[in-house]
């Protein structure tokens, strides 16, 4: 399903950023919430600590996938493509936007606060769109081989 665009602004208006958004998003798609993860998000934002390093819409993209394909108790397994699909991402990403720095995707030097840039909005996204495009390939697949 498409990112709701008011949705993504009363987020962000609530002070939440690029990674923490993604992952309510998606949290909020399957009927939860997970606030200890949310908060756990926060260090992601603005590429990580809002240093303009790795892209925190990217690393959010990861750990979704994480949460859908990831191993979270001993009796689980994670997705056997679990790695492949983070991959396809980042190079998705890489693609599409560039670079995967968060100050060269915004072509400006974060400073510190909590302003959520605009332009992040498209890329969120942009990029739960890919994720739910890798989960739909990668699990609806495996789901269609087991019943066969």
């Amino acid at each position: 399903m498409p990112v709701d665009g008011f949705r993504l602004f009363q987020l962000a208006a609530q002070g939440f950023c690029c990674s923490q958004i993604l992952l309510i998003i998606g949290l909020e798609e399957e009927g939860k919430d997970a606030p200890e993860l949310i908060r756990a998000m926060h260090g992601l934002c603005g590429g990580m600590g809002r240093s303009g390093a790795t892209c925190g819409v990217l690393t959010g993209g990861a750990c979704l996938l994480g949460l859908v394909a990831g191993k979270g108790t001993v009796s689980e397994q994670s997705h056997p493509q679990i790695h492949r699909m983070v991959q396809e991402l980042l190079e998705w990403f890489e693609e599409t936007y560039g670079s995967l720095l968060c100050e060269d995707i915004l072509h400006y030097k974060l400073e510190e606060g909590t302003d959520y840039p605009v332009k992040c909005g498209s890329t969120i996204s942009a990029t739960y769109d890919k994720v739910q495009e890798l989960v739909a390939t990668y699990l609806e697949t495996e789901k269609d081989d087991e019943e066969c």
